[in-house]
């Protein structure tokens, strides 16, 4: 099994380098073929270049590039991304070292489980063994508060992260769900798990630590604030 990890990248150069190795050791030290696809949003401080650089250390076998002419947004991100991939698995997670590769074992764990028979497994910041590090207050509120709006106002089959973009999906799954998707921003995140619970494919979830980014400025901001909140209402009455 070829597990695909596709990171979108805007302006990620210092950050790029330190993920890239950790998956690199956590594929490696568990014995699972994979491969990083970067999708790189023409980032104004040379991430490409990075990326071509350690392309030349990994390997096109293990390192492949996308790179598009300007911010086209995640979904879009993804879709190219999944286009450019070759894995029957795929995982999707931040450049930043927001989400530790070393949760991505304990994914697949659950999608292996034949007992649960999983289609997508979420990383979750909200059950037990889960958490985040590093936010001030006013973040872990927003947070907290557009995770409880969502799952109050939604039907996800108990997801209990709908906010969070670190998941692990059968190349099957994500194919069928993408091209439904509409949101932007952090609403993306939360359509796919609506989407999905609706087409009758099952979630699984494991805990994960949530750390801040330590290279780089957070994309969160009023804009993102204002398009989650239409997007949550846009899904409350059109699902």
């Amino acid at each position: 099994m070829l597990y695909s990890v596709i990171l979108p990248t805007y302006n990620e150069r210092d950050n790029l380098p330190i993920i890239s190795q950790i998956l690199h050791d956590t594929f490696t030290e568990a014995k699972l073929n994979y491969e990083i696809v970067v999708v790189d949003d023409s980032s104004p401080d040379n991430t490409l270049d990075v990326a071509k650089r350690l392309q030349a250390v990994f390997g096109e076998d293990h390192f492949r590039i996308v790179s598009r002419p300007g911010k086209l947004g995640l979904g879009s991100a993804y879709s190219a991304g999944l286009k450019a991939s070759s894995g029957g698995r795929i995982v999707l997670m931040d450049a930043d070292l927001s989400h530790h590769p070393k949760f991505v074992p304990q994914m697949i764990a659950v999608m292996d489980d034949p007992q649960r028979k999983v289609d997508i497994v979420s990383g979750t910041r909200y059950k037990k063994g889960g958490g985040v590090a590093g936010w001030d207050t006013y973040r872990k509120l927003t947070s907290c508060g557009a995770n409880f709006l969502a799952t109050f106002l939604l039907s996800t089959g108990g997801a209990s992260d709908l906010t969070g973009s670190f998941r692990l999906y059968e190349r099957a799954a994500i194919e069928r769900i993408l091209p439904q998707v509409g949101s932007k921003g952090y609403a993306f995140q939360m359509e796919i798990l609506v989407r999905a619970h609706k087409a009758g494919l099952k979630i699984g979830e494991v805990p994960i630590t949530f750390v801040d980014r330590i290279y780089g400025e957070s994309k969160l901001g009023a804009n993102e604030i204002l398009l989650y909140l239409r997007g949550l209402l846009h899904l409350f009455f059109t699902t």
